[in-house]
């Protein structure tokens, strides 16, 4: 019985072209699943973003540009005559002044005591959840129970706050006729709601230093003064830098607070505690009822926060790199010092 081998394969010659595979179905979509399957999975973020904040920005855009009242509705295209009428009124320019007065007075203590607070809870404490759960309890309650306490702490007459001032022989303070004494009081009810949530996120930064740096830093000597500001603060710079713009952000739009400072919440009698927002809220739904100058209002503050918060980036970042820069410079030296040392004693 004879057995057929089976004919062998023919090898093409040297030089001869490969005719190309044919790639089927199945591995073209797996082709596209991984290039495709990283912008299907951040696409819900964009397309919420594009509904709820891309749509609203430019559909506030195309109102400042017309007559837009809150009883008749549309009007004529205007222009820019919205925004001009604006920078007419003196009430625009004093709530201005009101907003960066209450934002520098809230975002600038708030930041410089939440690093604090960090540093403290990072260290070696008993019940560390109780007090890291106890800075966070402000931050819960509501922006009104907030203001209705504070509020009342600080009435001009039979206030909390002037009670202890008359018991050390001080005059009550006007808090809600000054406004520099209102700035202070409304932004003390920001601090109280803010400093714990961004002493939390400063927190979680600092836990995620590596300890190794620490260690060397007590073996060269350094106390924790130093080991903080050559260690800490260089290695959390990237949160810094987003809290100081989140609480810029939140500081250039504060309406919670002052709103809820009085009974009336129009901001003052003389308009002294008047931010942007609550004058945004008068134009559009208050005395003027014109939706189309409060569009204007909107936008205008939402040029204010993007160029204040490129220059708190740009202020931020460079004084973290600064001081990353001069940490580096200084370990270096000290190797070299080591080395020369070593090699003297050789």
């Amino acid at each position: 019985m004879s057995v057929k081998s089976p004919a062998p394969e023919r090898i093409a010659p040297a030089g001869t072209p490969r005719a190309p595979r044919r790639v089927g179905f199945s591995q073209r979509l797996s082709r596209w699943d991984v290039k495709l399957s990283p912008y299907l999975y951040i696409s819900p973020f964009f397309i919420l973003f594009a509904i709820t904040g891309l749509f609203p920005l430019v559909y506030t855009a195309y109102v400042s540009l017309h007559q837009w009242s809150l009883l008749g509705g549309q009007g004529d295209y205007i222009g820019f005559q919205n925004f001009t009428d604006i920078f007419a009124q003196p009430a625009f320019w004093r709530s201005l002044r009101n907003t960066f007065s209450i934002f520098l007075l809230s975002s600038v203590p708030q930041v410089l005591v939440a690093i604090v607070i960090a540093a403290l809870l990072d260290q070696n404490l008993r019940a560390k959840t109780f007090w890291r759960m106890g800075v966070l309890l402000p931050y819960v309650v509501a922006p009104v129970a907030v203001g209705l306490i504070f509020g009342r702490m600080f009435a001009d007459q039979s206030g909390l706050i002037n009670g202890a001032l008359g018991f050390f022989g001080i005059e009550p303070i006007r808090w809600h006729v000054d406004a520099l004494a209102s700035h202070v009081a409304i932004a003390s009810m920001v601090n109280f709601r803010w400093t714990g949530y961004n002493a939390l996120i400063f927190l979680a930064a600092m836990q995620a230093v590596p300890r190794e740096l620490y260690e060397a830093a007590i073996i060269d000597g350094a106390g924790r003064v130093r080991q903080f500001f050559s260690i800490t603060i260089p290695q959390i710079r990237a949160t810094i830098i987003f809290v100081v713009l989140t609480s810029t952000i939140g500081g250039l739009q504060i309406f919670d607070e002052p709103r809820v400072f009085d009974e009336a919440g129009r901001g003052g009698s003389s308009q002294q505690w008047m931010t942007t927002t609550l004058y945004l809220y008068d134009v559009g739904w208050g005395t003027q009822r014109n939706l189309g100058r409060a569009a204007a209002v909107a936008w205008l503050l939402f040029l204010i926060v993007v160029v204040i918060g490129f220059i708190n980036f740009a202020i931020t970042n460079r004084i973290s790199t600064s001081g990353a820069d001069r940490t580096t410079t200084r370990t270096r030296r000290q190797r070299r010092a080591a080395a020369r040392s070593s090699r003297r004693s050789a």
